[in-house]
């Protein structure tokens, strides 16, 4: 009798152990098994498709993304709604850049892009922003781990709190949401495609190339179409000011309009004809960030926010503005001008 319950004993015991190996990880668990991660992971290539409802309606992207230690990463945006507005953010031995391939343009940042703020489809910024928030929520599912954090935008305030989704198996992301205050998501992040184990050309992270190879699926004809004309666009959003004067200068190649907005707090918004640019010019420096408009990928600098969109480029400046503001003026910048 005592051998068979030394034999019951020792098959529960077992079965407790086996259920135990087999129980669910907890938060710590997998927190460090994505800091792990993070530190052995030589580079990864991943695509997504990002839904931002920032503006006035929702845009699409199609993002590819490298990254190849320590520092080279690659994120190829393209725009469902403009093919030729297709832009990289680049960042390799020489800096931080942001190229329009069909427009042959380039802005060189002074930044600390990508870890000066939260980044949704980079993966060294979603676990860092797991690791650095101590209050994160937790939840386990049959086939991911869900982290509620905070975020951190330094250009919006607006997005404080996002939802990352990791896979049970890889714990690599497979879906992002960037909420606002009221927990709303207005940035959506979908992983289809994650490779740990990426291979790379010795030329993948140069510019020259980035230039060339973009602009093998937008071919650019030198010239716009029609440079006679130029549809002026107005903010939706005007920061308690109104339009109060509309100045059109002729150029060699197009039009400039520069409008003129006062009251409670004034700022100018310059739109021409965009330009493609010699293939040998010099990237336009910015001290500032990089900030995605829902349309475009635009650049922030501490008055002045720039981008192109639809063959346009824009200008928005105030000394009155807040970069916020310069922002949110800057994404509703979509209401087309009734003459």
């Amino acid at each position: 009798m005592k051998k068979m319950l030394g034999i019951w004993g020792a098959i529960v015991l077992g079965s407790i152990l086996v259920l135990s190996a087999c129980g669910e990880k907890s938060q710590e668990d997998v927190v460090e098994k994505l800091q792990e991660n993070l530190e052995d992971m030589d580079g990864y290539k991943a695509k997504a498709e990002m839904a931002m409802n920032t503006g006035q309606e929702e845009q699409k992207f199609n993002i590819d993304i490298w990254h190849k230690k320590d520092n080279f990463y690659r994120v190829a945006l393209e725009n469902n709604q403009d093919e030729k507005g297709s832009q990289v953010i680049l960042k390799n031995e020489d800096g931080v850049f942001v190229l329009t391939p069909a427009l042959n343009k380039s802005f060189k940042f002074q930044t600390e892009w990508p870890d000066n703020s939260s980044q949704p489809y980079l993966y060294q910024s979603l676990v860092n922003d797991v690791l650095k928030d101590t209050e994160a929520e937790f939840e386990a599912t049959d086939s991911e781990y869900i982290f509620k954090t905070k975020t951190n935008y330094q250009s919006n305030n607006n997005l404080p709190f996002q939802e990352i989704h990791f896979d049970k198996k890889t714990f690599t992301p497979t879906l992002v949401k960037v909420l606002d205050k009221d927990r709303k998501a207005l940035v959506e992040v979908k992983f289809s495609d994650f490779n740990t184990d990426p291979t790379f050309e010795k030329d993948d992270f140069t510019m020259e190339k980035n230039m060339a190879s973009a602009t093998i699926d937008t071919p650019v004809s030198g010239e716009p179409a029609d440079q006679s004309s130029l549809t002026v666009f107005l903010p939706e959003y005007m920061a308690g000011a109104e339009l109060t004067a509309k100045k059109e200068v002729d150029l060699e190649s197009g039009k400039r309009v520069i409008l003129t907005f006062t009251g409670e707090k004034n700022f100018t918004l310059v739109e021409e004809t965009a330009e493609v640019l010699p293939t040998l010019s010099m990237p336009k420096e910015v001290n500032g960030d990089i900030v995605n408009l829902g349309s475009t990928v635009a650049a922030l600098s501490e008055n002045k926010i720039e981008w192109s969109l639809d063959g346009v480029d824009f200008v928005l400046a105030s000394d009155e503005l807040t970069r916020e503001e310069l922002i949110q003026v800057a994404q509703s910048v979509q209401g087309q001008e009734v003459k």
